[in-house]
C-alpha cells in the first residue's frame, strides 16, 4: 500500500511551485490564497521539510522543494495524459494550434475546411504569433514551428519549404517564361525576419543563379514583416523572394507568377508537442490530417519545382 501525503496538499505544492506564486496556483485550483498556503504548510509539516523559502508575496522553491517537483509535475503530467488518451473526441473538442502569422494564414487557413468538414465536432483554435508557445503550458496543444532542424528532430518534420521570386499576373507579360528583366522597372522586395538567428535566402543569392542583364542595378524595398511583403506582391508593387508554401494557394489559382531562376533551399516546418505527454485522440486526428496535407503540398505537380542550374 502506498503511503501518500493528502493529494489537495500535493496538487497545491506542484501548482504554486509551476507558477511560482501561490495566487496564481490558487486562481488554477479555484481556492483562496490562504488555502493554498495551509495546504504546503500541511505538507511541509508531514515530510518534514521547507519546500518552499517565503519572503513578503514571493515564494522561492528549497533545494528539498526543487528536488520533488519534477517529480510531481511529470507524475501529474502523465496522469492526465493517461485519461486524455482513452478520452474520445467531445462534442465540441477544442484544439489550439500555434503557429506564424504568414503560415497560419497562407498555407494553414486554405485547407482548415477540409478538416473541418471530416471532423465537425472538433474545434480548431489558431494562436497566430512570431511568440514561442509551449504546448501544454501556454494553453496550446501543437506548435508548428519553422527554422532548421537538427538530425533529432527530423521525425518532426512536415515538410521542408524552398524560395522563389513571384510577382503579381497583371504586372507581367502575359505569355511565355518570366524573367527578373521583364521587371526592370518595379523594385524587388524584402522583409525583416524577427527571428535573427536564421539567415533568410536574399535576393543576392537568387540573382547570381539566374539569367538577367549583369549591367542592371536593382533596387531593394524593404518590409518589416513578411505579411505586409506578401501583400505589396499581390498588389503589384514588385517581385518578392519568399517561400513557395505562403504562394502556393496564389500561384495555383494564378494571381501570381514564378520567375524564372533558382529554388534556394529554406528551413523546415515542424510539429512540436507538450513534452511528456500523450496526444489526445482530437490532436491525434488534426497531426494525422496535417501530415497528410504536408504530402499532399509536396508531391502534387508544381509550376514551383527547383529549376536545374
Amino acid at each position: 500500500m502506498r503511503k501518500l501525503p493528502p493529494l489537495n496538499a500535493v496538487r497545491a505544492f506542484e501548482a504554486a511551485a509551476r507558477h511560482e506564486s501561490f495566487t496564481a496556483a490558487a486562481n488554477e485550483l479555484c481556492v483562496t490564497v490562504t488555502a493554498i498556503s495551509h495546504q504546503v504548510r500541511q505538507l511541509e509539516a508531514i515530510l518534514g521539510h521547507r519546500l518552499f523559502e517565503r519572503s513578503g508575496r514571493a515564494v522561492v522553491l528549497t533545494a528539498d522543494g526543487h528536488a520533488v517537483f519534477p517529480l510531481l509535475r511529470d507524475g501529474f503530467d502523465r496522469m492526465a495524459s493517461a485519461f486524455a488518451a482513452i478520452r474520445p473526441p467531445a462534442d465540441g473538442d477544442a484544439i489550439t494550434v500555434s503557429t506564424t502569422r504568414a503560415f497560419a494564414e497562407r498555407w494553414l487557413m486554405p485547407r482548415l475546411a477540409g478538416f473541418n468538414a471530416a471532423f465537425p465536432d472538433l474545434v480548431v483554435h489558431i494562436d497566430a504569433t512570431e511568440e514561442i508557445r509551449t504546448p501544454g503550458s501556454d494553453g496550446v496543444d501543437l506548435a508548428i514551428r519553422y527554422g532548421r532542424v537538427d538530425r533529432a528532430g527530423e521525425k518532426s518534420v512536415l515538410f521542408n519549404d524552398r524560395y522563389i521570386a513571384v510577382a503579381a499576373s497583371a504586372i507581367c507579360p502575359p505569355n511565355g517564361r518570366l524573367s527578373i528583366d521583364d521587371l526592370r522597372t518595379r523594385s524587388l522586395l524584402a522583409f525583416r525576419w524577427k527571428n535573427a538567428a536564421l539567415d533568410s535566402p536574399a535576393w543576392s543569392s537568387w540573382l547570381a543563379g539566374s539569367d538577367h542583364d549583369l549591367g542592371r542595378e536593382f533596387r531593394i524595398s524593404w518590409y518589416s514583416e513578411e505579411p505586409l511583403a506578401l501583400y505589396a506582391a499581390e498588389r503589384g508593387l514588385g517581385p518578392l523572394l519568399c517561400s513557395d508554401a505562403l504562394v502556393d494557394e496564389q500561384l495555383r489559382e494564378g494571381t501570381l507568377r514564378r520567375l524564372d531562376g533558382p529554388a534556394l533551399p529554406g528551413f523546415a516546418y515542424r510539429l512540436v508537442d507538450a513534452p511528456g505527454t500523450a496526444r489526445r485522440k482530437s490532436v491525434t486526428a488534426f497531426v494525422d490530417w496535417l501530415r497528410g496535407e504536408a504530402t499532399a503540398f509536396r508531391t502534387a505537380p508544381q509550376q514551383i519545382m527547383t529549376r536545374a542550374a
